[in-house]
């Protein structure tokens, strides 16, 4: 029986804003099972990203359970959570966040380089081939467009062989070609790799590739869970 590599129990979230206390999430309970992609989908300000972010350990619930490989992700500190992003999570933003002093090639390889892989830049010249970069491995962001800068953070999520993979509108920076070649390549990554994969999008086709997809709606759970369209 397939078990759960993401299991939410009773999650709420509430951050203070200038405005006073803002409750973001509210009584969220989800599992993901291994190997499954599921898709977040809902309005804009519907809380997707921010249930993203606490898959991730990067928003810590105010209340509720976040477990993740059978580890609580609410039971760690800052250090804890990084080192487990570091060992077992890949994440993809919508905004790249690469280290714009760095070469596409360094970027990929200062990950594996923390984790202490001797083949560090071995395995992220592979990764960037893998992307369609193996031409680009020396140029920095500023050189690429923003469809390679995509890339270039897609094969550093990819690159440490995480079991769990988190992407937050992966393509809501890139224009339709750009983006059908990102989604492409986020599912050919997925399958390379044996990874889960929990997304948040507005791109319709995206969510229909999903296996399952969970619409939010003012920090809720909207419907149960579906089945995404065929």
């Amino acid at each position: 029986m397939t078990e759960a590599v993401l299991s939410i129990a009773n999650a709420n979230l509430s951050l203070d804003g200038n405005a006073g206390r803002v409750d973001i999430l509210h009584d969220i309970s989800l599992d993901v099972m291994a190997g499954e992609t599921l898709g977040l989908v809902g309005p804009s300000g519907s809380g997707k990203s921010s249930l993203l972010m606490l898959m991730g350990g990067l928003e810590q619930a105010t209340s509720g359970q976040i477990m993740a490989l059978k580890q609580d992700l609410t039971a760690m500190n800052e250090d804890q959570l990084a080192l487990f992003r570091r060992d077992n999570m890949g994440v993809v933003f919508q905004s790249f966040h690469l280290i714009p002093t760095m070469t596409a090639l360094e970027n990929v390889a200062t990950p594996l380089e923390l984790a202490g892989a001797k083949d560090a830049f071995a395995r992220a010249e592979a990764e960037l081939a893998a992307v369609g970069l193996a031409d680009r491995i020396n140029h920095y962001p500023n050189q690429m467009s923003g469809g390679e800068q995509q890339r270039v953070a897609l094969a550093r999520a990819s690159a440490p062989r995480p079991r769990i993979l988190l992407a937050d509108e992966p393509t809501g920076n890139l224009d339709e070609t750009n983006g059908q070649a990102i989604i492409d390549l986020l599912f050919d990554l997925r399958d390379r790799h044996g990874a889960t994969l929990v997304m948040v999008t507005h791109s319709g086709e995206l969510a229909s590739r999903c296996d399952r997809v969970v619409r939010l709606r003012d920090g809720r759970i909207d419907a149960p869970v579906a089945k995404a369209a065929e």
